[in-house]
């Protein structure tokens, strides 16, 4: 498989970082870590503006190496920044224009401006445009500099709550359309398990873990599948529609959920996001209940918290073999009911929540 590989080691003034990972050339990689971690130091030394030693690959084309280091105008990159930064006294279509090579390139201007939505504001100045519509803009000129890697530095955290929600469906369309990488540096989950089909997760300049964003969700030994929002991002395929009650069902391996939703077509892909504390788990089969999701399920591993609570990973199906959850229980309900690993449950799913509206397989 073709892949990004990054391997920094070094010194940047009194920060230090020590950043390994290799991922896949496509789709989007979330660096995902709390402030100050290091995620813009690595996207940083990706781009070519700081100089660390290590090595650097996109696609196996190496830009750094032990004898190589290409400078930043010979990095086939675009980069997106927390602020637009749109030529005030050029119009949107010269912005957009700006970085074009000027012949052809497999990023078309027509596809970029139908994806993000921005055709009536190609002969509008900068000035006029909403926060949301400026980043599109910028979003735009970094596709049409025609990249092999697209870098998107915390591209929402300057915007509205309500701008972030206009501007994520772009985003998405963008992952559905374009065969092209893009890594993602978010401080925010909810975006990251929006958007994201791997993850690289850091602390303190270094790389805990990376790899599949569920797979990441779903380890006990990091600190996402312990946090107080822990959850388990599942990519669905529709299977049938209810139209008498709106109600959709999404199967996943070992399992199948029913979801309030619009109306979805059959074979239609959507991720799901449930949250640890939104599963809760019975030994015998309940009986009438509102809770429409009851799957089956085997405890696969335990991790007891510090406040009285327990973590347990889920493997659907009748053998646990399927689609990870997590079910977050207290002390007292596990101890009561003689829950251990290996234990087989039923898992009462509690909420369900569509995060990912456009299908990325389209």
């Amino acid at each position: 498989m073709s892949t990004v590989k990054v391997d920094f080691r070094g010194t940047l003034g009194r920060f230090e970082l020590n950043a390994r990972f290799e991922v896949p050339a496509r789709g989007v990689t979330a660096i995902f870590g709390p402030s100050g971690c290091g995620k813009t130091a690595v996207m940083r030394c990706i781009a070519g503006l700081n100089r660390l030693d290590g090595r650097c690959s996109v696609a196996g084309d190496v830009w750094q190496d032990e004898k190589t280091f290409r400078p930043v105008h010979q990095r086939p990159i675009g980069y997106v920044f927390q602020e637009a930064n749109l030529f005030p006294h050029l119009s949107v279509r010269r912005n957009l224009m700006y970085g074009h090579p000027g012949t052809g390139g497999a990023i078309g201007f027509d596809e970029v401006i139908a994806l993000l939505g921005i055709g009536r504001l190609l002969e509008r100045s900068p000035r006029h445009l909403s926060g949301g519509e400026r980043q599109r803009v910028a979003i735009g000129r970094a596709l049409l500099s025609q990249p092999k890697l697209l870098l998107m530095d915390e591209p929402l955290s300057a915007l509205d709550q309500m701008t972030k929600d206009e501007i994520l469906p772009y985003l998405e369309r963008l992952h559905a359309a374009l065969d092209l990488p893009i890594l993602y540096i978010s401080h925010d989950i909810a975006e990251v398990e929006r958007l994201a089909d791997q993850l690289v997760l850091m602390r303190h300049g270094a790389v805990l873990a990376s790899g599949p964003l569920a797979a990441l969700q779903a380890d006990l030994s990091l600190p996402l599948a312990l946090s107080r929002d822990a959850a388990v991002s599942l990519d669905a395929t529709v299977t049938a529609q209810d139209a008498s009650d709106g109600m959709a069902t999404l199967e996943v391996s070992g399992g199948r959920f029913l979801v309030p939703a619009e109306p979805l077509a059959p074979g239609t892909r959507r991720r799901l996001r449930v949250l640890a504390d939104d599963v809760s788990l019975a030994v015998d089969a309940p009986s009438r209940s509102t809770i429409v999701n009851v799957l089956r399920a085997k405890i696969l591993e335990i991790r007891g918290q510090a406040d009285h609570r327990v973590t347990a990973l889920l493997g659907l199906g009748e053998t646990g073999g399927g689609a990870r959850l997590l079910s977050r229980v207290t002390q007292r309900s596990w101890n009561e009911l003689g829950l251990q690993a290996g234990l087989a449950v039923y898992a009462q799913v509690k909420g369900v929540a569509l995060v990912r509206r456009e299908d990325p397989a389209a």
